[in-house]
């Protein structure tokens, strides 16, 4: 890996376009051959678009996702991009498609994750380059070395370790910044383009896709989980422009008004500097995705652990008709990182992460939920968000009785740059009414690559089939299953079959009207004609 320095121009001008960090990605993305990419990282290539397709087949018959999906609906028959859930047959625009899926995937919040000097879901990368393989005739060779780019890309700017990365959200930027960028040099390596059309192309995604963390605070609406199905689109178009000659505002990292300049670091100190590793091609073998990790309970990565190590500690406590007797519970403490703490945490002062009543976009980042919920239910499974009313009660007492604080310790490991010290859970005090005290830590979730049980190929085929059960036919599933094992020589014809359909429910349909809606659409012709 080769590490390089990332910082503001003095002047307009000073910096050659060989010196910038767009180029030297587009280098990356340009120069990549398929052996640069060993055994493990097209197995976990794998691997992850089979959870792509388990968790947005899960989310399919969720409104948000059905109005995602109405969007492309509204161009069936334009493209040759298919959408999960529906019949291979049936096609649509790449960018449309290219939407619906990004949001599908992202809706649960279960898709994976790698966290450093910046958070990310990686596989957010997945459906764009999937939409565009699709539309373009591409090979399944090819589309695997479009997503092993965009991983490689995508874990560099977030962070290898050693004081690396780009952070973004120190500023209050959404990491849709980087999905993009990885996005645009997945897309250029898989159509071979030349350094320059993906240079310009990522020039033209980071421009256009600095967006506030606003998303993720308060009254949390839709724009969480649409969060990649935007950064799809600006990624796809940033290519078209690219291809056909256009120039991305440029540098887009290091110039007077540059990202680095305006919203990052250099906004307060014209020296500030990042630095970011990327591979060589030819020299270095892409495996960076094999420092991401799967995500085995729908919630934000930082309470994996701790749900594993409630989950764990449920059998320690009092009980009552068989279940967790609350009321022999005085408190609980999480002691653990700034991150857990002031975001997901009581640190965020934030009266809707112990609000029971709250949406799902804000329980899936309460750590008081978490706790509460996986203590109270015994399990942690796809139905927890599913809250009965004669349990509303007990689990807002429940939340109401966790805190959490900071540790210099656990923060320490959190940035930590040793993979194997890097830790992102924290240590449980329980004290219990009669003063007993049941204490417990967990560094890494039991999925990571350093828990208790990192997932293989059996356990990303067992998430699909717990999560598809009465929504996926056993023979829908094992055909895609089929179609994942083969995708090395699969043929550009194939790729439709990496979105499983849901062939045992109907799918959700749009009740409200708008510009997309297909009724809509066609009220207004027949009333304009």
């Amino acid at each position: 890996m080769k590490k390089h320095i990332v910082k503001a121009e003095k002047r307009s001008g000073d910096l050659k376009k060989e010196d910038q960090l767009a180029w030297k990605i587009a280098v990356l993305a340009s120069k990549t051959k398929d052996s640069d990419l060993p055994a493990e990282t097209v197995d976990m290539i794998k691997n992850r678009i089979i959870d792509n397709a388990a968790i947005a087949l899960a989310a399919a018959n969720e409104y948000p996702v059905a109005v995602a999906r109405d969007k492309a609906l509204a161009t069936r028959g334009i493209g040759r991009a298919t959408v999960y859930g529906l019949p291979q047959k049936e096609t649509f625009a790449p960018k449309e498609a290219a939407f619906a899926n990004a949001v599908a995937v992202r809706f649960r919040d279960q898709d994976d994750t790698y966290l450093a000097a910046e958070y990310s879901h990686p596989d957010d990368n997945i459906s764009p380059i999937l939409a565009v393989a699709q539309q373009l005739d591409i090979s399944g060779k090819d589309m695997i070395r479009g997503i092993g780019v965009a991983y490689e890309v995508h874990v560099a700017l977030v962070g290898t370790g050693d004081g690396t990365g780009i952070c973004l959200h120190k500023h209050k930027v959404d990491h849709m910044t980087h999905i993009a960028a990885a996005t645009a040099a997945g897309i250029g390596a898989m159509l071979k383009l030349p350094v320059d059309q993906i240079y310009h192309a990522v020039n033209f995604a980071v421009h256009n896709s600095i967006s506030s963390r606003q998303s993720r605070k308060g009254d949390i609406g839709a724009q969480k989980e649409f969060v990649p199905g935007f950064s799809a689109e600006i990624s796809i178009d940033a290519i078209n422009f690219a291809m056909h000659g256009m120039k991305g505002p440029n540098p887009v990292y290091e110039g007077e008004d540059s990202i680095i300049r305006r919203f990052l670091d250099g906004k307060n100190n014209p020296d500030a500097a990042y630095k970011v590793a990327l591979a060589e091609p030819g020299k270095d073998k892409l495996r960076n995705i094999m420092m991401t990790y799967p995500k085995e309970h729908a919630f934000e990565y930082q309470g994996q652990a701790i749900i594993d190590m409630a989950l764990e500690m449920v059998g320690k406590m009092p009980k009552k008709g068989g279940k967790v007797d609350w009321s022999q519970i005085k408190n609980i403490l999480l002691v653990t990182s700034h991150h857990t703490d002031h975001v997901i945490g009581t640190g965020a002062n934030d009266p809707q992460k112990i609000d029971p009543n709250s949406p799902r976009g804000t329980l899936d980042h309460s750590i008081m939920f978490a706790i509460a919920r996986s203590m109270q239910l015994g399990r942690w499974d796809e139905n927890v968000y599913e809250i009965k009313k004669s349990e509303k009660e007990e689990l807002r007492a429940a939340m109401a009785k966790i805190r959490t604080e900071q540790d210099s310790e656990w923060e320490r490991r959190y940035h930590s740059t040793d993979p194997k010290e890097q830790a992102y859970g924290g240590t449980m005090i329980i004290t219990l009414s009669n003063g007993k005290v049941v204490k417990d830590s967990k560094a890494c979730a039991n999925a990571h690559p350093f828990g208790r049980t990192p997932w293989k190929r059996p356990n990303y085929i067992r998430k699909l089939e717990n999560l598809t059960k009465g929504i996926m036919s056993d023979l829908e599933r094992k055909r895609f299953l089929k179609a994942v094992d083969g995708l090395e020589k699969a043929s550009s014809s194939q790729l439709a079959g990496l979105t499983p359909r849901v062939d045992l429910v109907p799918l959700e349909t749009v009740k409200t009207r708008g510009i997309y809606t297909c009724k809509a659409v066609k009220a207004g012709r027949k009333k304009s004609a």
